[in-house]
């Protein structure tokens, strides 16, 4: 089992509550690949990594462990799950099957002080790609598509979609933050809101398809996708 000074985890912020803030960390560094999958991490490790008590560690972990990410070992600590290739793309396919015609569907729907919104969290997503913080980039990133997808008037589509996206692993999202490319990813969410703004439903769809298909090949491994008729 890692010690504390071996994890690689930085001291963090208080913009939220702590709890917040260890649950945003914990499920970033999972879904990046910072911890490791099938290891076991103990509360006090972490705590001490994060430079706080175990408690709001053991709260995150807790939350984490209803959302699929992390299994509880009694008095021992928490296992980060495995998740294989298949089950990865078992999770893409739920998401391109929902996601994309919702998208479609909402496209022109979205009231100006709405884009406003969202363009605001877009610049969010961006701004923190660029900044190289991949807990803020992916919690901008769950909350931006909550949000696009909310105008749907499906709370339980919304947590659905929200679910799987928390459980996609995406461990090519370090290497491309490493090598400046994340930003540019990153701007995809405004090119979606052009579409929408615009009320282009059939392209909306296509462009949300290319962005959902990033989680099993850019963000999956920081290389391109290859293209369609290549892939298997």
């Amino acid at each position: 089992m890692p010690t504390n000074n071996q994890l690689p985890i930085a001291p963090l912020g208080r913009q939220h509550s702590l709890r917040e803030s260890v649950t945003e960390s914990l499920r970033a560094a999972i879904i990046a690949g910072t911890l490791t999958e099938g290891t076991l991490y103990s509360a006090p490790a972490l705590a001490a990594a994060f430079g706080v008590s175990a408690t709001p560690v053991r709260e995150a972990m807790m939350d984490l462990a209803r959302e699929g990410l992390v299994e509880t070992l009694k008095n021992k600590g928490f296992r980060i799950t495995a998740m294989s290739d298949r089950e990865l793309d078992e999770l893409t396919e739920i998401r391109l099957l929902l996601e994309p015609p919702v998208v479609g569907d909402v496209a022109g729907a979205v009231p100006p002080s709405g884009i406003k919104v969202l363009r605001s969290m877009a610049d969010d997503i961006v701004d923190a790609a660029r900044e190289g913080d991949l807990t803020a980039y992916l919690a901008s990133d769950r909350i931006f598509h909550a949000e696009l997808l909310r105008y749907a008037g499906n709370n339980q589509l919304v947590e659905l979609a929200t679910s799987l996206r928390s459980r996609t692993r995406m461990y090519g999202l370090k290497i491309l933050s490493d090598s400046n490319r994340l930003a540019d990813s990153a701007q995809e969410h405004h090119e979606l809101l052009d579409l929408i703004e615009a009320g282009d439903g059939p392209a909306a769809q296509e462009f949300m398809r290319r962005h959902i298909g990033h989680a099993r090949g850019l963000w999956a491994t920081g290389e391109n996708e290859k293209p369609q008729e290549q892939q298997t």
